[in-house]
């Protein structure tokens, strides 16, 4: 059976939990009126004005995926400083005065950067938000990457959080962390009337007790959540990717469950993970399709709404659709993606020749109906399960069924059946 493409421009895809909405445009322009009052926390981790090109590393097929090769390195975005401090700064005011907007009041912003646009975003978010809801200056301290010798080593970035009102919603039990001994050495270790382990020490003729299984709450240096290694199993091969216990410290303290969590500049999607596991709805905008493409992968579990049109490319599908008794049995038999790698494109083995099934990072089976394609049944390449399905059952409902395709260059694409 031969299929066809056709134009759409909303997925649906029904998992569990609160779920969320993804979209990709740019966040001057896309519209999120709709969400204006009702976003309880904004995150956001946009370019720093590094100049620098990003990437994501893509790996190709079961092998890919189990070895780390094939791959292809494609840029993500470009961080780029033409126009210089102005442009980037018209961006980042954008930006601001948009989660300002999405920001319900008792609401909180947390804007991730690094030295370069620190300070001139603290006087943004003073002139937007107002001086008197500052909150803090998170600083986030790593020990990844390589050492300076004409200067200190630049190890950390920092999170301006700010509220939206006094009304803040703010909840530092949520966040509580293990008990370092190093912060306690020069205290007594004894163990009170009850037995209860603790640690004592006399300052200004007072005795101050402190137990040891009492819960103990971040500062603001954050020095325990450590940045990705290489080789960590979170990694999706998206450059600036955050870890998701930094992103969970944030969510929690300022969220409860059922509330909406959103990331102006989502990237790898792990604000939007980090939402999803905590019971939050999220709302995530990101304008690079591969950036899509490793959120949709990550939030499959989930119900997902991704609100940006399928694209059209030479691409050829042949797929087999067979009823059964209450499901249709749709394999796939063959496809011939048809593309040439983008300018820049790494190859490794640099001879790569992708075709076939290797060319399908995910993909789904659903229905068309009342103007969305809603996926039912999906299945992706991951690390852990690098095999893809060739065969997914779809329960008979009504619509006319259709296949959703994301190939390895992020090409999202949506397919009918000449007959069916």
């Amino acid at each position: 059976m031969i299929w066809h493409q056709i134009d759409g421009s909303r997925e649906m895809i029904a998992g569990e939990g609160t779920g969320g909405v993804l979209i990709q445009g740019d966040i001057r322009t896309v519209d999120l009126s709709a969400y204006n009052g009702r976003v309880q926390c904004v995150y956001m981790d946009p370019p720093f004005f590094t100049g620098d090109d990003f990437y994501f590393r893509m790996r190709i097929g079961e092998k890919g995926w189990q070895d780390g090769t094939p791959a292809i390195t494609l840029r993500a975005y470009s961080d780029s400083r033409t126009g210089g401090q102005v442009r980037y700064l018209q961006l980042l005011r954008a930006a601001v005065e948009r989660a300002h907007d999405l920001l319900s009041d008792t609401g909180a912003l947390f804007l991730h950067l690094d030295s370069r646009m620190n300070a001139h975003a603290r006087l943004l978010l003073d002139e937007i938000f107002g001086e008197s809801n500052f909150v803090n200056e998170i600083v986030w301290a790593y020990q990844t990457g390589g050492r300076a010798k004409k200067h200190f080593s630049r190890k950390h970035d920092i999170i301006l959080f700010y509220a939206k009102s006094k009304s803040l919603f703010f909840d530092i039990t949520r966040v509580a962390v293990s008990r370092k001994d190093n912060r306690s050495n020069h205290m007594r270790r004894t163990v009170d009337d009850q037995g209860r382990p603790c640690r004592t020490i006399r300052a200004g003729g007072k005795l101050y007790t402190y137990y040891d299984d009492e819960p103990v709450f971040p500062d603001d240096v954050w020095s325990d959540v450590s940045h990705l290694q290489q080789k960590d199993p979170q990694r999706t091969g998206y450059d600036t990717q955050k870890p998701l216990a930094l992103l969970e410290r944030i969510v929690r303290c300022c969220t409860k469950p059922g509330d909406m969590v959103a990331d102006l500049f989502c990237g790898s999607g792990t604000a939007l993970v980090a939402a999803a596991q905590n019971d939050c709805r999220y709302l995530g905008v990101d304008l690079s399709s591969h950036a899509i493409s490793v959120c949709r992968k990550r939030l499959l579990d989930t119900n997902l709404e991704i609100r940006t049109p399928f694209v059209h490319t030479p691409a050829q599908l042949e797929a087999d659709l067979l009823p059964g008794i209450g499901y249709y049995e749709i394999t796939l038999q063959n496809f011939m993606p048809a593309f040439s790698f983008p300018e820049g494109t790494i190859c490794q083995p640099e001879e790569l020749v992708v075709d076939g099934m290797d060319a399908i990072d995910q993909w789904s089976v659903g229905f068309l109906r009342d103007g969305a394609y809603r996926a039912y049944v999906s299945t992706a390449r991951r690390k852990q399960d690098p095999k893809l399905e060739t065969m997914l059952e779809l329960p008979l409902f009504r619509g006319q069924v259709a296949i959703s395709l994301v190939d390895v260059l992020g090409n999202r694409t949506l397919w009918v059946a000449d007959e069916q």
